[in-house]
Formats: structure tokens, sequence, C-alpha cells
């Protein structure tokens, strides 16, 4: 992160830079004019309060993408990222979140919501008198570097730069972050404590294990503090994160989220909503509140800069007006309310009996070609249409059944294999040649394809190699060498359809090897004219199996034979292994979804999750043998598929079985799901592709309960 002096020195940087905006994840375009924008011109050209009003994007999403354009970073504890708390029930055996009790009121700040500390603030207000410094509510701030440091106390680098702010002792035991409970109450009835919530509390449980032991002293009661106290409700830190990422993402703060926002980043921040709403901060927490580069006085200069680095500060204002509210899920998906659609759509079965061991859904309908391209063992590929104009029927309106039988289906077979002609030039068109090893088994990771369904890159060929084909022609347009055995599985990191990203191939040689795709020239890139990796990365004893990449986490993990799986960054360094006893070794198909869960199955039959961080979360004993894994975008649940025909949906945390699917006629060996997460496709080992209709929604816990 770089500060520079003045305005003029950031438009010379810009200049110098590649055009890159600010990325591209929130639909602002990548020029120079965007790096240039103010937070609310940013906030204005964005997508994103668009997508999150149509539940496109989760409130968590939503609350990290105000907070960045806000001026909000993990890189300055100054301006560390604002969470609301929205749990206030850390008593109970249980927590109900269907009780409108257990939330807090979002549309008063923390402050106001006990009523008498709201009348001692507004009383404080009123009778403020002094010629240089305004009238405020609250001399303290819900965000400044020593909050953020004690939420943190208990990992590096934050103990070590807690300990830096506190002349190298910890603070007094009281004044510590140890328990839930009671940093929630201080917050309600404490005036100089009106502190919001860290995103860490949402998705971090570490931050509640002191794992490195550190003596952090006795409370009065002579109570040792350790571990954070967690509410009865929570049987360990994952559980507790996973209950309060739940009630972040729950109806009742959906439906208030706007009103939070209007507090922090909206109308109600500054001005006279402010006062009426409780909400106005010392005057220096304020963007612009002094002109430092007019200041001459260097003693008086930095008293302000101290005060402002001491006492938090306000993010920059993103709204002048009410923040649109976030649209109910019955007003968006009042489908809800009719019978579901058949379990399964359409089934669709190839010429060639050979089963379909990869599926890859590039559903989205701002592609040029929205389609599923599918492989099968005998190395023929096919890219499939999809119909994103289909709807799922269901059998609720009578008068349907008047209607002719319609020939609307969400996948029709790529034209080129539809035609049943002698002509091997045809099907030639897509065949991946005969190059490859006989010893290698095709599996979903032995091929990956590009965004656009124009690229296939394919693994398993006897001379080492994996190898980049046009799904136009199946002409090899690039051949990759770099492994000292057979490449075993492929993956690609998360991108769109203009981005690059990354590809990484394990190997028979114990190696896996993390290349960079270039979306502009279609190819692998490196160094000089020959493709290079950008990373070795090593640890392993034996044959790669399996290996996921998450460009966004920066994590590349992969599993071998007879050894664990091992977690290496994507600059190249091993981070640690996810060990799981006799029992889970040589995983055989891997998982990783955006919020950093780890899910692998084994030949013992058994399915695993583990952290990122290296916590095994769950593992249990299947009754099938499983050849496909697949996560939803949250990482909330996980189908499956095995030799039985069976696909099976469960919830990822602990693994409990919530549906299973109509048998199919024969084994699952690979998975799709579509972008908008309503469609799942699985391949058969008869050569036939299933389509399913899914809802997600059915298994959860707010729609269950209500609906």
């Amino acid at each position: 992160m770089f500060a520079f002096p003045d305005q003029n020195s950031v438009k010379k940087v810009i200049k110098a830079l590649p055009r890159v905006g600010v990325g591209i994840k929130y639909g602002i375009p990548q020029t120079r004019r965007a790096s240039m924008m103010s937070p609310r011109q940013l906030y204005r050209s964005s997508n994103m309060t668009q997508k999150w009003q149509r539940r496109e994007i989760s409130n968590f999403e939503y609350l990290m993408f105000l907070n960045t354009i806000a001026g909000r970073t993990y890189n300055d504890l100054n301006q560390y990222p604002v969470f609301p708390w929205v749990i206030t029930n850390y008593d109970s055996n249980e927590l109900d979140l269907s009780s409108p009790n257990n939330f807090r009121d979002l549309s008063k700040p923390i402050g106001a919501l006990n009523q008498s500390r709201r009348e001692y603030f507004e009383n404080r207000y009123s009778a403020w008198e002094h010629d240089q410094i305004p009238p405020f509510h609250y001399g303290t701030h819900y965000s400044t570097s020593a909050f953020t440091l004690n939420w943190l106390i208990r990992l590096e680098p934050f103990t070590s730069m807690f300990l830096a702010l506190q002349s190298g002792k910890f603070d007094h035991p009281n004044r510590l972050f140890s328990s839930m409970k009671s940093s929630w109450s201080n917050c309600q009835r404490d005036t100089s404590d009106v502190k919001e919530l860290i995103p860490e509390f949402y998705y971090l449980p570490e931050m509640f294990v002191n794992s490195n032991g550190y003596r952090l002293g006795q409370l009065d009661d002579g109570t040792k503090v350790d571990d954070v106290e967690l509410p009865p409700w929570a049987n360990s830190p994952e559980e507790f994160v996973r209950i309060n990422r739940q009630a972040l993402e729950s109806e009742f703060v959906s439906c208030q989220m706007h009103q939070w926002i209007d507090l922090i980043f909206g109308y109600k921040q500054k001005g006279p909503e402010a006062v009426r709403a409780t909400n106005v901060f010392y005057y220096l927490t304020y963007e612009g509140a002094v002109d430092m580069d007019n200041n001459s006085d260097p003693v008086m200069k930095e008293a302000v800069e101290n005060q402002i680095k001491s006492f938090g500060q306000t993010p920059s204002q993103l709204l002048l007006e009410p923040h649109p509210p976030r649209s109910s899920a019955m007003h968006l998906s009042p489908m809800m309310f009719n019978s579901s659609p058949e379990d399964v759509c359409m089934v669709m079965k190839f010429l060639s009996n050979s089963p379909i061991c990869h599926l890859t859904a590039n559903t989205f309908p701002q592609l040029p070609l929205p389609s599923v391209l599918s492989v099968s063992a005998a190395h023929q590929f096919a890219v499939n249409r999809w119909n994103p104009g289909y709807t799922a029927p269901t059998q609720s309106p009578s008068y349907a059944e008047n209607t002719p039988a319609n020939v609307n289906l969400p996948l029709s077979m790529d034209p080129v294999l539809a035609v049943v002609t002698n002509s091997t030039g045809q099907q030639a068109r897509r065949h991946l040649g005969d190059d490859f090893s006989q010893k290698i088994r095709m599996r979903p990771n032995s091929f990956v394809a590009t965004v656009d369904s124009r690229y296939v890159i394919a693994a398993g060929f006897w001379d080492n190699s994996f190898r980049v084909f046009s799904a136009e022609t199946a002409k090899i347009s690039q051949i990759i060498f770099g492994h000292y055995g057979v490449v075993t599985c492929l993956a690609r990191s998360e991108c769109n359809n203009t981005s690059d990203c990354y590809i990484v191939s394990g190997s028979e040689d114990c190696t896996v090897l993390l290349w960079h795709w270039n979306a502009r020239t279609k190819a692998i890139v490196g160094e000089g004219e020959v493709p290079t990796p950008r990373a070795i990365l090593t640890g392993h004893e034996h044959t790669i199996t399996c290996v996921v990449i998450s460009a966004e986490l920066g994590l590349v993990i992969s599993g071998s034979k007879y050894g664990p799986l091992l977690v290496h960054t994507t600059f190249g360094d091993l981070l640690r292994s996810l060990d799981g006893g006799a029992e889970l070794s040589s995983p055989s198909n891997l998982c990783l979804s955006r919020e950093g869960v780890v899910v692998a199955s084994y030949p013992s039959h058994h399915l695993a999750v583990f952290t990122v961080n290296g916590k095994r979360l769950r593992n249990e004993l299947h009754s099938d043998n499983i050849q496909c894994i697949l996560v939803s975008r949250d990482g909330e649940y996980m189908m499956t598929g095995g030799d039985k025909g069976i696909v099976e949906v469960w919830r990822t945390f602990n693994l409990a079985l919530l549906y299973a699917f109509p048998a199919c006629d024969s084994s699952i060996r690979s998975l799709a799901l579509s972008h908008d997460q309503k469609f799942l496709m699985a391949g058969l080992a008869t050569g036939s592709v299933v389509v399913f209709h899914i809802d997600f929604n059915k298994w959860h816990h707010e729609f269950q309960q209500r609906y």
C-alpha cells in the first residue's frame, strides 16, 4: 500500500501503470479514469448495489465492497473494515435464528441501542459549549487501530503490534478481549465503548483461540484469560463463526442492512440526519475536517495527526440519500410457493457409449455461446449449447396440460456430434487424438476448459506434456512441457471471460507447476517465447492425484498417492499439510470453497472437510465409491456422485446428508453446476449427461422453518 503526498503524484503514477481501474469485480470499467474516481463516484459507477438487491451477492460481499471503496483496508489499522454486531443473545444454550429478539436493531448506532445511554449522549450533545470544537455524541469511535488489535490480539502479527502499542506489555486483563458476552454488554452500557466488529468475526475462527499460549493474565474474579469465551450456543470457534455468518445473511439482517449502511457510509453519517440518529462523532474523525496541507504549525499538525491516528476515522461518505433496501427472498423467487419442478430435467445421450468423465458449465448468458463442455473417456469432447432462456415447468397450473408438448430444453447436443454420419471427419473435429498414456485413467481433473468454451486443456500424454486444443477444430494450439513424468491432473482458478487465470498441473514427478493463462493471447505464457511455470510446488513424495487453486485466496491445494493434502501459496511457499490419519491418505477428489473450506474424498470411501488453516472439521465413511465432488458457490453445500449412480447433496461443515436425487442407470463420473446454481449436470459412465433441477433454498434453515 502506497501513501502519496498529493493528488498530482497519484495521477502521475496511474499514468505510468497499465489500465487496471479498481479490478473487474465491481462492474467498473478498467480505465485510468476509474483509478482516479472518488469513493462516491465508484459507488455510483458500480453495479454492486443492484447485484445485492437482486441477491446475486451476499451481505458479507456487499459490506466488503462498501468498505473497500470507502477507503477501508486490511493494510491500515486506523481504517480497518467495519462490520456490524448482528446477534444480541450471548446467554442461551440454543440460538433461534427465526426469532427477531436475538437480532440487533440495525437502524440505530451501537451507542443508541440502550435508551438510557442514548439519553446520556443526547444530553451531552445539547449541553456542549466550545468555541473551536463542534458538539458530538461520542468522544470515542466504532473503529480504531487499538480496537482492531484488541480483537485480533491472539494472532500474529497483531500480537506484536499490540505489544508495540502498549510499550511491550499486554494491557490490563480486564480490558482485553476475553468473552463475547462481556464485549457485547460493554457495548451496551459503557459510555466510552461504541465498538462495531471487524470482518474476521464472520470468517476467522482462529482469532478466538490462544493457539500460541500467550500469558494474558487474570480477570478480577481470578479467571484466566486464554481462549475467548464463546456463548453457550456455540460448541467451537468454527460453529460460532458459522452461526454468526448465518445471522449476517439472514432475512432479519437483510431487510434492515440498508439502515446500518446509512449510518456508517450514507446520509446519516454527518449533518442534521446524523444528529437526529444520535450518530455524531468527534469532528476530527471525519474526512476533510481539517486542511492538513495548509497547516503551517508543525506542533499543531503533529497533534492533529496523532489524534486522528488514536481516535478512529469515519469512512468516506458514499451516499447523500437513503440507501435502497434489499429485495425480499419471496419477491425474487415466488416459485417457492409453487410445487417444485421434477428432479430430473432432461437426459442427453451421446452416440458413443464412452463415460462422460469431465463437465464444465460455462452457462453465463453474457457469453457469446453459453455452453456445457463435456469430455468422454475416449477423448471425444463436445461443446453442448446451453439455453439461457429455459424456465423449468412446474406441475401446479392445471391449464398447462392442454398446451402441446414443448421442446424447450436447457441443453442441446453439440451440432457437430448430433449428426449421425459415417464421415469420420466430423467426429475428428471433436477428438483430442491418441497420444494419451495408457497408464492414466481419465478423470474430471484430467481436463480444463476456458470460460468461453473455446479451448480445452488436456493432461495425460505419454510425452509428459499437457496440451491446449481449439474447441472449434480440435487442433493443438499449444504443447506445454515442464514435468518429468506424465501429467496426472489439472485445475483452473476462477475468472471471468476477459481476465487472465492460473492453470495448475500435477504429475507423476511429485511436483505441481503453476502456469499463467493469458486471456488476450489465448495461450499459456512465460517470461520469454517459451511458456514457463510461475512457481514449482514441491513437498509430495508420490504421484499427484488431485489439485485445486483459488486466485482469490492465493492458494494451491494438492494431494498425492499415500500422502496428505499440501497447502501452498501461489508464490510457491508450502504453508501446511492437511493430515487426517491413516484412512485419509491418497485423496482422489478435491474441492475448495471461496471461504477456504477444503473437501476431499479418498479411495477408502471417506469424505473429509478441513479449513485451509489446517483444522479437520469432520470426516465420514461413505457407502459409495465417490468419483466426483463439487461445492456450491458459498461453500455451504456439497454434491457427490459415485459408482452407485446416485447424486447426493450434503451440508459441507458437518457432512450431513440432505438429499439424494433419483438413481441414474450407471456410475456418476463428473458433475457441474450452472452459473445461477439452478441446474446440476451429471456425466454418466454410459455416455449420457443428466440435467437435474436443484434449489439450495430448499435446505436453507430459514426457508425450512418458514415455508
